[in-house]
């Protein structure tokens, strides 16, 4: 598969927060280019519209509330992704509203390639990949800038406008017309666009977004050995009879480059309804991933309902919320999932009023039935998981090796 594709598309996705329904979100065709976003009269410096863009991303006066940035859900100190606690984000004017999806990090998204339905994988399947945000329906970085900005569960802005008559104020303002032009702030489409581009250029900086520098890339490079126990969880990450990870999370890449652990697939994995979700309050209520309700362009794929794209492996073991919806807390609990969803159910979804247990909780009865089951989702009821619990710690290890900023001086 051919992942090379204009950088403007490739680069990591714009302040994603709680996800929702935003206006201007758009779905898998990526946003043409437009006078507002190409300027014939100058180009400016890369390195310094990197810098506005940075000042951008930290600023929490372009929201509604004026206390929500993109750095407050996509924290530097967590890869670019939530604090602890704040998976599931809040924002909106008052900063009272509860979010629909985990955030993510926004790291290692540089290889993301476009949406397509029959994206061919290292693996030899065909399927939906490639997009950003969990259900790819923004094609381009300027729709997905838009969801965050002016989603009103999030920074609530609420058009293109009102998020220039911010910038206008900021401490920054004269650097934007410095670099965009005197008369940029008179043309708020323009200044708009000029914004998201900023914001493109800081997520373009690779010590910030992809620095490849884990105790794995240590190891990739020959600089360091792995301990047994991290070989031994790379092992079972790799097996097709065990962990199986590495048919989503690939370890493999073209050319030489450091892996992204992930092929930027869609799967639906079963996760259970998480209650913390206001929204799940409804019984009526399902986020259906590719086939709604954000995004509306497959709502009649019924096949695709409550698939999720497979985000990063990497920085993986500083979140502490897990899922599209953050119903599992912990990396251990993930494992675990895994190994026994099909094996010991009652452990992760409530029973009916019958006694059996509902599985699939997260979508309505009529669309359940197309749950992946590639091992290690290949087991009956009261059959062994085919993870051990030796499994999973060694895995845990492995894991471990995929954060970002490893010293062998800190090495235990």
């Amino acid at each position: 598969m051919d992942r090379t594709k204009p950088i403007a598309v490739a680069v990591a996705t714009l302040c994603f927060a709680a996800g929702g329904p935003a206006r201007g979100a758009v779905t898998s065709s990526p946003a043409p280019a437009t006078a507002a976003s190409v300027h014939a009269d100058s180009v400016p410096d890369t390195s310094a519209v990197a810098e506005l863009g940075r000042k951008i991303f930290f600023d929490k006066s372009l929201s509604a509330s004026g206390q929500l940035a993109c750095a407050t859900c996509h924290d530097p100190r967590y890869a670019y992704g939530p604090p602890p606690g704040a998976a599931l984000a809040l924002g909106g004017p008052h900063m009272d509203q509860r979010g629909t999806r985990a955030v993510p990090s926004l790291r290692y998204l540089n290889a993301a390639p476009a949406f397509a339905l029959d994206m061919h994988f290292v693996d030899g399947d065909t399927g939906p990949g490639g997009g950003f945000t969990w259900d790819g329906r923004a094609g381009s970085l300027q729709a997905q800038a838009m969801i965050p900005l002016l989603a009103g569960n999030e920074m609530a802005n609420a058009d293109p406008a009102a998020v220039v008559v911010k910038l206008q104020r900021t401490a920054y303002a004269a650097q934007f017309r410095e670099l965009f032009g005197a008369e940029v702030f008179g043309q708020p489409e323009r200044a708009y666009a000029d914004a998201l581009e900023a914001l493109a250029a800081f997520q373009k900086i690779p010590s910030e977004f992809f620095p490849f520098n884990s105790k794995y890339d240590a190891y990739l490079k020959g600089d360091v050995d792995l301990t047994e126990q991290e070989e031994r969880g790379i092992a079972v990450f790799k097996d097709p009879q065990k962990g199986n990870c590495a048919s989503c999370h690939t370890t493999v890449t073209r050319g030489g480059a450091p892996p992204n652990f992930t092929d930027f697939d869609y799967a639906n994995v079963g996760a259970p309804r998480n209650a913390a979700i206001a929204a799940n309050a409804d019984p009526r209520h399902y986020d259906l991933g590719l086939c709604g309700p954000e995004r509306t362009d497959l709502t009649d794929r019924k096949e695709y309902c409550g698939m999720f794209r497979t985000p990063t492996l990497r920085n993986v073991a500083l979140r502490d919320a897990f899922m599209h919806n953050g119903v599992l807390h912990g990396l251990r609990a993930v494992l675990e999932f895994y190994a026994e969803r099909d094996t010991n159910p009652e452990r992760w979804y409530p029973r009916k009023p019958d006694g059996s247990v509902d599985k699939e909780n997260d979508l309505p009865p009529d669309l359940r039935g197309h749950l992946n089951v590639e091992v290690p989702f290949n087991k009956k009821p009261g059959e062994t998981p085919a993870l051990s619990g030796q499994d999973i710690d060694d895995l845990l290890a492995f894991l471990g090796t995929l954060t970002d900023g490893y010293s062998a001086d800190r090495d235990p």
